[in-house]
């Protein structure tokens, strides 16, 4: 049995035997085959010394257990790293920052707590996954819809708290900005909840977000300020209708305007589903094609004079590529519009999009999906899922074999920055990346488009492939550590990372000597003054370990 650094073994031992006290022996995980079940699949130091792993695991099935077993790491000083279902692969999966910790493994708590129709909110624990809060509505023949990410086998609790998006409504795609309300235990075992649960017998906990005197809930996002055992979201009242539709504009130049006028558009509500950006002259599909386009349905491959052609562009760009696209009638860019609400509402927003977009010259519009809801059988196997509320794997095709595949890695590590939402952004960032990867000795990266999962800011969200080869490894995470640093040298943070890189990205956010940081630092100190929780996470380490990291 590995123990965890700085940690007696008999101290351990005596740990292990009182989690198994707390939450029952077969709940306590020890042996070197079930810890292994805790590994990132995706680790970016796979093979090598470094890599982060555990150095046990403990399954409580309460918040009564969470306390005891907060209390006894406390006591004892032992590292411990909380996981709702540990599913969110490219970003750590279930492994720790500080490696040997114990991962205190919350899946057991899978209670769906209250779903309330009429308000349209739902209060669950951190082990129900996306696909458990689905199913239950379903069974329950209630007309909610939960806004899901891809894929949907995580969790509602762990994904807003690592600020994860979906494509529904603007003020639901953001599932940190969706929930209301949590229940939180600190690590000295105390539990305090937040926003209206703080007053006993509260009944509009998931109903008003901020309770009285200063919004705490901000901090145990993206944090190891505390563990998370309840957890309150906003659903969708399921629509009436959805109807979506392209629009599809002719010249390079066209991504300017195009975003312009989509964002006028999206902040007006005009269109208040998640937008949608592809490239059909580039051969860039729209996130709602990926999963068709990665399992082989995709358009055919490029003609020879296409191909020559986009291998000889710039950042997506010549004119003779775009005098091809304008000969053969084949658009630069698209952006996919989609609609919630009443049919004729639906119909009429599309009507005024349409008529905003025809200010670019030789903008043209195709009619997508028009449905009334709810789905029937047959509907529900066609349309991509998530943007009606339906956990999916699909998007796991992006890493399966296919024709535009045919080499599929180990994995992957996301890197996701975040820039302003303008064309011109979009063409800064692919010339930056691009001079990035040619000097980072990176394989040439094709001209990318952004995604429009939050309101106000573009993110782009690139693959770095992980692979059984060591060398090649260290090489991709040098190359990763630099193109954040490039990023940030333009003012462009990533939002989220795996763990090899959260003290990197977090170095980024350096205004005024890292007060930033140092704010986080106190905030440790003052409410886990022994450094058990999550030690590293997000780049927040407990002071008997910051010297090490520096």
């Amino acid at each position: 049995m590995k123990v965890p650094p700085g940690v007696s073994p008999s101290d351990f031992a005596k740990a292990i035997s009182e989690f198994e006290d707390a939450v029952g022996k077969e709940w306590v995980f020890t042996s070197d085959e079930d810890v292994a079940l805790y590994r990132d699949p995706y680790s970016p130091f796979l093979g090598e010394p470094d890599e982060l792993v555990a150095s046990a695991a403990v399954a409580p099935d309460g918040v009564d257990q969470v306390q005891k077993v907060v209390r006894t790491a406390n006591q004892y000083k032992i590292p411990i790293y909380p996981v709702s279902t540990g599913k969110n692969l490219g970003y750590g999966g279930a492994a720790p920052v500080y490696s040997g910790s114990v991962v205190l493994d919350l899946k057991r708590m899978n209670r769906i707590l209250e779903v309330n129709e009429e308000n349209a909110y739902a209060l669950v624990e951190p082990g129900v996954s996306y696909f458990d809060l689905y199913r239950y509505i379903q069974e329950k023949g209630l007309k909610l819809w939960v806004d899901v990410p891809d894929p949907g086998w995580g969790s509602p609790v762990g994904n807003a708290l690592d600020r994860g998006g979906g494509y529904l409504m603007a003020h639901l795609r953001n599932h940190f900005d969706s929930h209301c309300g949590m229940e939180v235990v600190l690590a000295s075992g105390e539990i305090i909840r937040t926003g209206m649960g703080a007053m006993p017998g509260s009944r509009t906990w998931q109903n008003y977000k901020s309770g009285f005197g200063p919004w705490v809930d901000g901090i145990f996002s993206q944090s190891n300020f505390g563990v998370v055992t309840k957890m309150g979201f906003w659903l969708l009242p399921e629509p009436d209708a959805y109807l979506s539709g392209t629009v599809y504009v002719p010249r390079h130049a066209d991504l300017v305007p195009l975003v312009k006028i989509l964002n006028y558009l999206e902040n007006t509500r005009a269109t208040n589903g998640m937008p949608d950006l592809g490239s059909p002259l580039l051969q860039i599909p729209m996130i709602s094609e990926i999963a068709a386009w990665m399992s082989g349905d995709g358009p055919p491959p490029p003609d020879a004079e296409l191909s020559g052609l986009l291998g000889n562009s710039e950042a997506g760009y010549s004119p003779e590529l775009e005098a091809y696209a304008l000969r053969k009638g084949v658009s630069y860019w698209s952006c996919k519009l989609s609609f919630y609400g009443p049919a004729k509402a639906n119909e009429a927003n599309w009507e005024f999009a349409k008529g905003k977009f025809s200010a670019i010259s030789g903008a043209r519009f195709v009619d997508n999906e028009s449905y009334k809801l709810p789905l029937t059988p047959e509907e529900h196997e066609k349309v991509h899922k998530p943007q009606f509320g339906i956990p999916s794997l699909a998007m796991f095709s992006i890493g399966a074999r296919s024709r535009t595949n045919p080499q599929p890695t180990n994995g992957h590590m996301w890197f996701s920055p975040i820039i302003p939402r303008t064309g011109e952004a979009i063409f800064e960032a692919n010339r930056v990346f691009n001079q990035a990867a040619k000097e980072f000795g990176l394989p040439a990266l094709a001209f990318s488009l952004p995604s429009c999962y939050w309101e106000r800011a573009f993110i782009f969200i690139f693959a770095f492939p992980v692979t059984r080869d060591i060398e090649t490894n260290k090489k991709n995470r040098e190359a990763f550590k630099k193109l954040v640093e490039r990023a940030a040298e333009h003012g462009w943070g990533e939002y989220r990372t795996a763990p090899a890189y959260q003290e990197a990205i977090m170095s980024t956010y350096s205004y005024n000597h890292h007060a930033l940081l140092r704010f986080h630092q106190t905030l440790k100190d003052a409410v886990d003054p022994n450094g058990i929780l999550s030690a590293g996470r997000y780049g927040i380490w407990p002071k008997h370990l910051r010297s090490q990291q520096a």
